[in-house]
């Protein structure tokens, strides 16, 4: 899915159209149709945050055909380094192009046309060229390839710290920090730490193939990490990663790691440092005396060129630094949770078994499916298992049973009668947890809508005439049996009642015989 979102928030900001096709992993003639439709249609960003890609696309493009087949162009790359091996020659090559390109079913360019392509391919590689920088154009960011080392106060064993190295590309201006990772959390810290050391923002942000910033190395098709792309999204700047192997893309990161490898690894390699913000604040120290250093060839200084030219031209930070998010994917299971860190948060049931995004900041755990937001929640510490639900994402059927409780079931039987009120008590009654009664107070009290209300007020006063701890199933068998529709009997007089009324009593005189 082509990111027309992005396209046009980075045309916003004055990315040209190359710079728009390497951050975005299109071609140049997508972006440029893509703009030339929403100039056409009058869409400009910023966008409202509901219009998604597709969105765009439909109205983009509504007759999107799919592209014909077109020649597959070889690995020029590929081609250099075949050819320094012995008895390979460029016919050879393309013999074996052509067979991979039968494979694959796509369309081979005739050798006089793949010879014509590689020898401009050749040309082109051996040409270099300086490209002037624009004051607050971009930000060239690496990690120094050679570490420090903290030494622990007890055992003396020594654990490697790494060295951020950012720089601006036309002062030069540079920021060093040292971490004890190259991980995520320090990748992004890093970052946010030298945005409020520069005290502004880049257009561009030109970083290395290293994990923690690009999930896919390809200079036609990266795909920039999901949380270093939000990042660049807070800070309004374009991610356009350096191509894998061309360290002449990022010069300016290249040489500030060089000459702080030397200004600072290598100045710092017989001191001992037993704490990061010890060595840290060294580093510091020895950044400062860096960018204070007069140039060889320039006239200035780092700091002096960018106080001077640089740092009017940089965007203003936004009002608050960017938070560390972290993203993970999860299945809704059946019971319409997801389990992020052995805590478990609800989604709406319509998702069960589809996977999902979660980010996840210090407080909130926020849910996406296919880049929209579905649901958020406070995110929960301390016991692992703890339940987060809502309500509303629960089942109909699943809601209603949320409502029920003694109270409910009480006024239900009122309805009925008092007898039908006791029986109910009683049930409740007869469990340790009440809620555990609730399935059997249900179907009693349904029994009235196969028995009629009569009926089951019978059958309740028939069962307690028997028990005073009467059952949902010997209530039940009362109606089945139809007890509840035999009377009691009476007597033939209340005369014989008044004498009879203790049955056959013997009396003293026969227990005195």
């Amino acid at each position: 899915m082509t990111k027309y979102r992005e396209i046009l928030r980075l045309y916003g900001l004055g990315i040209n159209q190359t710079g728009i096709a390497a951050s975005c992993g299109c071609s140049r003639k997508t972006v440029r149709n893509v703009l030339k439709r929403a100039q056409e249609m009058n869409i400009a960003w910023p966008l409202s945050s509901d219009i998604t890609d597709d969105q765009l696309e439909l109205k983009f493009f509504p007759d999107k055909s799919v592209p014909s087949i077109s020649r597959k162009y070889p690995n020029y790359e590929h081609i250099d380094r075949e050819l320094m091996k012995n008895g390979v020659t460029l016919k050879l090559l393309w013999e074996e192009y052509c067979e991979e390109c039968r494979q694959c079913s796509e369309l081979p360019l005739m050798y006089s046309q793949f010879c014509f392509h590689y020898q401009g391919y050749a040309q082109k590689k051996r040409a270099t060229m300086h490209i002037p920088r624009k004051p607050g154009d971009q930000i060239e960011v690496d990690w120094a390839g050679d570490p420090l080392y903290l030494f622990d106060r007890d055992t003396g064993e020594r654990a490697a710290v790494y060295l951020f190295v950012g720089a601006l590309s036309y002062s030069l201006y540079a920021y060093a920090e040292a971490f004890p990772s190259q991980d995520m959390e320090s990748w992004i810290t890093a970052h946010v730490n030298m945005y409020q050391f520069f005290g502004g923002v880049t257009r561009m942000l030109v970083p290395d193939n290293l994990k923690t910033g690009v999930d896919r190395s390809d200079w036609y098709t990266p795909k920039i990490n999901k949380t270093y792309h939000e990042m660049a999204e807070h800070y309004d700047t374009a991610v356009i990663p350096a191509r894998v192997k061309h360290p002449k893309d990022k010069p300016a990161a290249e040489g500030t790691v060089g000459n702080l490898s030397t200004q600072i690894v290598a100045a710092l390699r017989h001191q001992k440092f037993f704490s990061l913000s010890e060595l840290n604040q060294e580093v510091r120290a020895r950044l400062e005396v860096f960018n204070q250093k007069p140039f060889q060839k320039r006239e200035g200084s780092r700091h002096l060129i960018f106080l001077n030219e640089e740092k009017p031209f940089l965007a203003p930070l936004p009002a608050a630094p960017y938070e560390l998010a972290q993203w993970k994917q999860a299945t809704v299971q059946f019971n319409y949770h997801i389990s992020v860190d052995k805590m478990q948060y609800s989604v709406p049931y319509e998702y069960i078994r589809h996977q999902v995004d979660v980010r996840l900041t210090r407080n909130v755990i926020e849910v996406f499916f296919q880049n929209s937001r579905i649901c958020s929640h406070q995110r929960l510490y301390g016991r692992q298992g703890q339940y987060s639900t809502t309500e509303s994402h629960m089942p109909e059927e699943h809601q209603s049973y949320l409502k029920w409780d003694g109270d409910r079931f009480l006024q239900w039987a009122e309805k009925i009668g008092p007898y039908t009120v006791i029986a109910v008590k009683s049930i409740l009654a007869s469990y340790k947890i009440e809620q555990q009664g609730y399935k059997s107070c249900m179907g009693l009290l349904k029994l009235a809508d196969k028995y009629s209300l009569n009926r089951l007020e019978s059958a309740c006063q028939k069962a307690l005439s028997y028990t005073p701890h009467p059952s949902y199933k010997s209530i039940k068998n009362i109606l089945v049996t139809g007890q509840d529709k035999i009377s009691t009997p009476t007597t033939e007089s209340s005369s014989s009642a008044d004498s009879d009324q203790y049955g056959f009593t013997r009396g003293a005189d026969y227990y005195g015989r």
